[in-house]
């Protein structure tokens, strides 16, 4: 049973879970989608301010700084559940039935552990920034207009742990396919050949292929 892009889904404990949590890293992946559009109007507001006023927008390279971590780390549990990040297979992608599934726990239980050391690092990170004896409890601030750090420094740990949350979810349907010998892993997604992936993406633009295959499109061609 086919779920979203390469991710199989039943009505499994496991695949409800992988569904309900979905639902979050969609929603977290399209504010971080919403934050890029407003990063453009403001862009706009700034170069048209100052070719057309002389008055650029105040602080707007503090508004860009603020803005990185909604845009880098806002889809990353999102695209680990579709399977979207870049990864090297030349190996691993050799590998069939419960070897595979073994890789595949071992690579994502060392991705966990890389994840907890990055929640860690990161929330240190943010408690140093935050100071509630000082106005707007920041001991940290931008450098124009003096806006608090501490709530995007805040956002890195919590995007964290959703990734590490993904990232239990997904050992445990390596741990179960493993167990089952399954061809497929529930809640995680599965590698794809070459043929496969070019299909996917020529499915994604299926609209625009059969608009060109259409009789008049053809006309049009030849014609040309």
């Amino acid at each position: 049973m086919a779920g979203s892009l390469s991710v199989a889904t039943d009505e499994s404990v496991l695949s409800r879970l992988d569904r309900r949590i979905y639902v979050v890293e969609k929603a977290v992946a399209f504010f971080g989608g919403f934050t890029v559009l407003l990063l453009m109007f403001l862009a706009v507001i700034s170069v048209g301010g100052r070719n057309l006023f002389n008055r650029p927008l105040p602080g707007y390279v503090d508004w860009m700084e603020i803005a990185m971590p909604f845009i880098a780390f806002l889809g990353v549990a999102y695209a680990m559940r579709d399977g979207g990040h870049i990864r090297m297979d030349i190996l691993i992608g050799q590998l069939k039935g419960r070897a595979l599934w073994a890789a595949e726990f071992v690579t994502t239980a060392v991705t966990l552990l890389l994840i907890v050391l990055l929640i860690w690092g990161s929330y240190s990170h943010f408690d140093r920034s935050f100071d509630c004896s000082r106005p707007l409890c920041s001991a940290d601030s931008s450098i124009d207009i003096g806006m608090p750090l501490w709530p995007v420094k805040l956002l890195v740990p919590l995007c964290f742990g959703l990734l590490a949350l993904r990232l239990v979810l997904q050992l445990w349907a390596y741990a179960r396919a493993f167990a089952e010998n399954a061809e497929v892993p529930i809640a995680a997604p599965q590698m794809m050949s070459a043929a496969e992936q070019a299909a996917e993406e020529a499915e994604h633009v299926g609209g625009v292929a059969k608009s060109d295959t259409r009789p008049d499109a053809r006309d049009r061609g030849g014609r040309a």
